[in-house]
């Protein structure tokens, strides 16, 4: 993405991957020199190409965690 600047502070966890080797992460990200946030998305195998996904600041990830709680699977 061009004009986007970012950097993988830290991996959480991998969710899933592609049989093209995409691989859909929980990550903590730097966006533009910003606070790092929680980021959701598919990662190509370098990190270089990313799919669409959402970010998350420590406080909406805490409530998306009680919110997948509470739900019966």
């Amino acid at each position: 993405m061009p004009g986007i600047k970012y950097a993988i502070k830290q991996n959480i966890g991998t969710l899933s991957e592609s049989l093209k080797g995409w691989k859909k992460e929980l990550d903590l990200i730097y966006w533009n020199d910003k606070e790092p946030k929680y980021d959701l998305r598919d990662w190509d195998s370098e990190h270089k190409k990313m799919g669409k996904g959402i970010t998350l600041t420590a406080e909406e990830l805490k409530k998306l965690k009680d919110v997948l709680n509470e739900m019966k699977l």
